[in-house]
Order: C-alpha cells, then structure tokens, then sequence
C-alpha cells in the first residue's frame, strides 16, 4: 500500500498505544505519531517501533484537531506523494483487512472524501459504560454526514478545507466533515470492521465527563454551522436544554407556586426512555441494550447541557477552551 500513510495521535496511552503499533506491524506503510505530553514513556514506545514521532509543543494548548493536522503535514512532508491517510487514536488498534478494504474503496470511488467502518469496543464487558460506547459506534452504512476519530481520507479533499480546525476540544471530525461536504465530497460508511477501540471507562464520573465533552462539542459545532440549510447540530443541541435545563428548571422552580402540579412534567423522562429504548428494539438492538441505551441517553442530557452552558460561556467570556477529559491513566 505504497500511496497510505498512517497518524496516530494519543497522550499517556501505554500499552493501548503499543497494541495500535504492533496491529500495523504487518503493513509496510509509514507511521506518525503524535504525542500531547505523555509522561508514561509513549514517546519511547514508539520510538520504539520506528515511528516518525513528534511531541506537541507544551506552551500551546493541546487539542486533538491541532495534533491530527501536526500528524498530516509531517506524514506529507516525510512522503508528498501519499494519496490517502489512516487517522487513529492511540487506544486503537486496526482490524485486519481494514486498510484494504478502505483503500480500495476510496481507489473505486473518486467522489469520497473519507471512508469509515465499524469501531467495536474491545472489552465491553468490563464496564456498562464501556458497552454505551460499543453501542455509539454503531453507526450507520452508507453515505453518512460524519466520521469518528478513526477514518481514511483522501489527502487532496483534506487539503482543500485546510484539514481540522485546531481551535476545537471536541466534534472536530464531524466538524470538517461539513466542510467537505460544502466542496461537494462525500463520507461513506462500510459494512466492514474497522478498529477496536479500548475506553477504560469504569467510573460513572468518567461517563458523566465525556457526555459534557460531546454538549461543548454540539454547542460549538451548532455554533460555526448552524445556519440553514446545514443545521449542524441545532436539533441535537436544542434537544439538550430542553431535557437538561429548561424542562426540570420550569418543573421545579414552579412547583411551590402550582401545588406541586408542575412536578408531574418530570414524568416525560421515563416516557422518553420508554420510547427510545423502543425505538432501539426496532432496530434490532437487544432489549437489554436498548433499555441501557436509552437511560443513559436522557440521563446524558444533563451533563450535555452543563457542556452546552460551558461553551457558551466562555465564548461570551472570550475564555480559551479547556479540555474535557474523562480517561485516568
């Protein structure tokens, strides 16, 4: 595969970081790495395994967009004449087959700009938030408006919108991929396995803080894109202060003076999972799962919209964005 290269970019991600490494070993295709400061020897792992390594500059403020475009234009600088570039995160390792199948997929169709599979979870069972995250990357096949961390991309289509926006903490992947599509580019989602992907997430705190990144993420993503006809993100994110904020503030700030009557509002919730967790069984998801899914969504609209009021504030504030991080390493 003489025309792929691979970015990988990650931060005291240890042994997660050498399974991804040691999943390319079979492949002939050269491999960045970029490091946002890790302090667990992730440098020299992949040092290790003869990696283009490169380590953020510490004085600017890491953001994930920053490092995957650091990643791409010294991939391009080492190799001008790659064609497509395998984007993972450094607690994910590739499926065999992967690379081929998106290589050729993209080779057959022109008019894709980037090509996404199925990223699973590599140990569900160790957690119920680990199985929310096996379920979110259950993403639709087909045409599709976004990708995850994890995709190959054509490097002219990149190229063109000038890569991810650095400015971003969270979203920057659906983020470019609006633009992309305003250049007429396409995103497609194969029926095929793509990576496993290893969250460690045990802790409810830990869910509760990545659910507040992914509310920043859809405030500022309705922010730079919500005007017609795109509306990125406007329903998701009117969704939120709905179930999260205005919803539970009317119920019980107005409770004292309508007898309590008020509270009866509150009553929509377990309404709402009752029709989601329904909505998943239709789509063939196991009761069970579906059931999960569907508690955690609502439950997810609360730690959203204090995500949603972050973003908000400090763009009115002129605050920088800070990071949201949920992972204990």
């Amino acid at each position: 595969m003489e025309n792929l290269g691979i970015v990988i970019i990650g931060r005291n991600e240890g042994e997660r970081l050498k399974n991804g490494l040691l999943s390319l070993q079979p492949y002939n295709v050269p491999i960045v790495y970029v490091d946002s400061g890790s302090t667990d020897g992730s440098v020299e792992l992949a040092c290790s395994f003869s990696t283009n390594v490169i380590e953020l500059d510490l004085e600017i403020p890491f953001t994930a967009a920053r490092a995957r475009n650091t990643g791409f234009e010294t991939l391009l600088s080492l190799y001008p004449n790659l064609e497509y570039v395998q984007f993972m995160d450094g607690d994910t390792q590739v499926v065999p087959g992967w690379l081929e199948n998106a290589g050729s997929y993209l080779q057959e169709h022109s008019e894709v700009a980037v090509v996404c599979g199925r990223r699973r979870e590599k140990y569900p069972e160790h957690s119920i938030y680990n199985t929310l995250c096996d379920l979110e990357w259950d993403t639709p096949i087909g045409s599709t408006k976004a990708c995850g961390g994890d995709a190959m991309m054509r490097v002219v289509a990149i190229k063109e919108v000038g890569g991810y926006n650095p400015h971003l903490i969270a979203g920057e992947e659906p983020e470019m991929c609006v633009r992309l599509r305003q250049k007429g580019w396409k995103i497609f989602g194969l029926a095929a396995e793509m990576t496993l992907h290893d969250a460690q997430m045990t802790h409810f705190s830990q869910w509760w803080k990545r659910s507040q990144r992914a509310g920043y993420a859809y405030a500022n993503g309705a922010y730079l894109h919500g005007n017609p006809p795109e509306s990125h993100w406007v329903k998701e994110s009117r969704s939120i202060w709905f179930w999260g904020f205005i919803l539970p503030l009317i119920s019980i700030s107005a409770a004292p003076f309508t007898w309590g009557i008020t509270l009866l509002l509150l009553l929509a919730y377990p309404l709402l999972v009752f029709k989601i967790a329904r909505n998943q069984e239709k789509m063939g998801r196991k009761a069970r799962e579906a059931k999960l899914y569907a508690l955690f969504c609502v439950v997810g609209k609360f730690p959203q919209s204090l995500g949603q009021l972050q973003f908000h504030l400090q763009r009115l504030t002129g605050k920088n964005a800070q990071l949201i991080e949920y992972k204990v390493n």
